[in-house]
């Protein structure tokens, strides 16, 4: 245990979140994400997604160089839908000084999810608790 480290954030999440370069993606999947898609696979169980997306921008920065570094997984047939998921999702980044996430289509987000730096299965059990989060960086002048 560290102090100020939420607990959801394992050394394994914190070793990728810190390894990870700008422009790098990281994946949040609820626990319906097919299971054998995608590269390094680090799972937290326990967690539902909004609240491990919290305390993930918490240490990562979002990227600004992007028109679009947060993906989240549209509602198959109707793409305009707001899942309570990714209310709660938008609302947290918003917090956090990011726009809304773009919503894509299932097999986008797929395709999207395979190119990441890793993917991380939540418990999250709500249907599209998904998103990408691709990297910023930290300025000179950034307070750490």
């Amino acid at each position: 245990m560290l102090i100020g480290i939420d607990p959801l954030l394992t050394p394994e999440l914190l070793h990728a979140l810190a390894a990870m370069g700008h422009g790098d993606k990281i994946v949040l999947v609820d626990a319906n994400y097919p299971a054998t898609r995608g590269n390094r696979r680090i799972p937290v169980p326990g967690a539902d997604t909004p609240g491990l997306l919290r305390a993930i921008l918490r240490l990562l920065p979002i990227d600004t160089f992007i028109p679009h570094p947060t993906a989240v997984m549209q509602v198959v047939g109707d793409p305009g839908a707001v899942p309570d998921v990714v209310a709660q999702m938008n609302a947290i980044l918003r917090a956090a000084g990011a726009a809304d996430a773009v919503g894509i289509e299932r097999h986008a987000f797929y395709a999207a999810a395979e190119t990441a730096y890793a993917i991380v299965p939540t418990g999250e059990r709500r249907f599209y608790g998904n998103i990408v989060l691709t990297k910023g960086v930290l300025p000179p002048e950034a307070v750490l």
